[in-house]
């Protein structure tokens, strides 16, 4: 095994501080446009869903809207679905998913399911293909309370009111080879810790909720993305980035512990999807395809198990 090479900001083995973060700020540029590419076919949605500007987020001299779809014929007599897209804006499947759910098929659970969809948490990360945001924060490792990210703050105040009526909660991401290759390095080197190389697994997996896991669900949702793209296999020790598998794609995560997107809520359904788009046996369709699926997948499970539920508006 090769040696890491050294991250280009900070000194190894000390942790960054306002001028290395400042340093890491000025090498990130824009690459694609938040505009054209998410907030357009958010306007063109409006014209079926009900839209939300529920934050905006500045970093000068930029600024977001952060947005947010709602079925228009909300009922508080109906469980919510919440899906939750973007929260690393690199992960593209995740807000394009997000998007061609709402658009393809959010139709189909009219009157069954109030929905609301956050299909870009973190617009600055997407523009600038990254994992951060502007301050060097992994908006994914935030949410809890007082947390030190903007878009992870938003978000936790829109579903405030929500938190104990969501019935379901997909969170969808990707591992992509930029995490080898560049974030995990930058972490360490921003953390001040050794950079270990690790494995990234070829295909589409998901993460579980340690606390509370659902093996049922996760393995509903699994069989309906292996119909439209391959499942990733375990490694030599039985892991999966670190972890082990527990069922076929299926690791597990504390996820409130870790501050994580998928733990915001108390849904007894909840899992967070992982998309390879770097796989050879992969299209960014295929990947946007597998997004949308999983979404599906789990809400048809979790209206077919809502009996199994607890807590107000989920029975």
């Amino acid at each position: 095994m090769t040696s890491p090479a050294t991250y280009p900001i900070g000194t190894p083995g000390q942790p960054w501080g306002a001028e290395e973060k400042s340093q890491w700020l000025s090498r990130q540029t824009r690459q694609r446009s938040f505009e054209a590419d998410v907030q357009g076919v958010i306007e063109r949605l409006r014209s079926r869903f009900d839209v939300v500007e529920y934050g905006r987020l500045d970093y000068g001299p930029d600024s977001y809207p952060l947005l947010a779809i709602k079925s228009r014929g909300w009922r508080d007599d109906l469980p919510t679905a919440l899906v939750t897209g973007g929260v690393h804006g690199y992960e593209t499947s995740g807000v394009h998913g997000a998007l061609q759910f709402v658009d393809r098929h959010a139709a189909d659970y009219e009157g069954r399911v109030n929905l609301l969809v956050a299909p870009c948490v973190s617009p600055w990360a997407y523009e600038r293909i990254h994992r951060w945001n502007a301050d060097a924060i992994d908006p994914n490792r935030s949410f809890r309370e007082n947390s030190p990210a903007h878009e992870s703050a938003a978000l936790m105040q829109l579903v405030a009111p929500l938190r104990d009526r969501v019935l379901v909660h997909v969170d969808l991401h990707e591992t992509t080879d930029s995490d080898e290759s560049e974030f995990r390095p930058a972490l360490a080197a921003r953390d001040g810790k050794p950079s270990e190389p690790g494995e990234i697994p070829d295909g589409f997996y998901l993460v579980d909720d340690t606390e509370h896991p659902q093996p049922g669900f996760q393995q509903a949702v699994i069989e309906a993305v292996a119909k439209v793209t391959h499942i990733a296999p375990a490694d030599a020790n039985g892991e999966i980035i670190g972890s082990t598998v527990v069922a076929p794609g299926v690791i597990r995560y504390p996820l409130r512990q870790l501050g994580l997107c998928a733990g915001i809520t108390d849904a007894p359904y909840k899992t967070t999807t992982e998309v390879y788009p770097d796989s050879p046996r992969a299209t960014p369709e295929q990947c946007n395809a597998a997004q949308s699926t999983s979404v599906c997948a789990a809400i048809d499970y979790a209206l077919a198990h809502r009996a199994d539920a607890r807590g107000p508006g989920r029975v």
